[in-house]
């Protein structure tokens, strides 16, 4: 067996100069001769074109622009803890959650049967989201729990809920959120507070089709003519006068539930840190 030998350097070496020789002779162009060539004058640029416009400072500077000098697009910034989104959600959440436990001690109160131990403590969510987020948030907390209640318990629930608590705990979180005296938002609360009362018993009426504003009334009269006639007086008062009577028993007993519950209310906000967003009475102040 005849061993092959191979040349592989020198045949790429051959090749190589062999290559490079005619490519030399395929470049060889032939210069033309100087009466060939005309030269052409140069373009006259006028110096106006050549000008550079100078790049001023724009007179007023958007939001926008002054964040991308400093590096923050208006995504980062809107997320930031001090931003608009960051804080639309914040609310959103403790709204979600205010309401989400509000209705889950509701509920439970009520299957428990234990609904007039907690009863002082459904409107204080409702007051403490309108005083952090102000009255819309307030608005919210209240829907929420309300639907909420709809669906757990079912619409009577959900009615008794708003008409003893929920409408409550609105009008006196927007009252104190916008300053308002103890006067007018225990006035105003103590009529909220009797219009749902008379409203629950309506709507008790109707779902157990009695009249039981009349049986009231009528247990009035039958009462205060007993009273009467036990101290010799023989009078027979008219049913206008029990009515009249009727509605100053329910305003007198809102009433010293409203003041109760703005005491209890105060106290509760002030051990949280919201002494200062708060118009207290003075003797209050002094107190706590």
């Amino acid at each position: 067996m005849i061993p092959l030998k191979t040349y592989q350097r020198s045949c790429s070496s051959s090749f190589f100069f062999s290559v490079c020789k005619t490519y030399q002779h395929s470049l060889s162009l032939p210069f033309p001769s100087n009466s060939s060539l005309t030269l052409t004058p140069p373009l006259s640029v006028s110096p106006n074109l050549l000008r550079v416009s100078k790049i001023g400072v724009p007179l007023c500077r958007s939001e926008e622009h002054e964040q991308k000098h400093k590096g923050l697009s208006p995504q980062v910034h809107d997320l930031s803890p001090n931003g608009a989104v960051y804080q639309k959600t914040l609310q959103l959440v403790e709204c979600s959650m205010l309401a989400a436990l509000t209705g889950l001690v509701y509920f439970l109160s009520n299957s428990l049967a234990i609904e007039n131990y907690f009863s002082c403590f459904f409107s204080l969510p409702i007051v403490i989201s309108s005083m952090r987020w102000g009255v819309e948030a307030g608005r919210k907390t209240l829907v929420a729990t309300t639907i909420l209640l709809l669906v757990l318990s079912g619409p009577f629930k959900a009615l008794t809920y708003l008409l003893k608590h929920g409408i409550v705990g609105f009008t006196m979180g927007a009252l104190w959120r916008l300053e308002a005296s103890w006067n007018l938002s225990i006035f105003l609360c103590t009529i909220v507070r009797s219009l749902g009362a008379v409203g629950f018993v309506l709507i008790s009426s109707f779902l157990i089709r009695e009249n039981i504003l009349a049986l009231i009334t009528i247990n009035i009269h039958a009462s205060l003519t007993f009273v009467l006639a036990a101290s010799g007086v023989n009078a027979i008062p008219s049913m206008n006068a029990i009515y009249t009577l009727f509605g100053i028993l329910v305003l007198l007993n809102s009433g010293c539930f409203m003041f109760l519950l703005h005491l209890l209310y105060s106290v509760f906000l002030t051990r949280m840190g919201m002494k200062s967003s708060l118009r207290l009475p003075r003797w209050l102040e002094r107190a706590i």
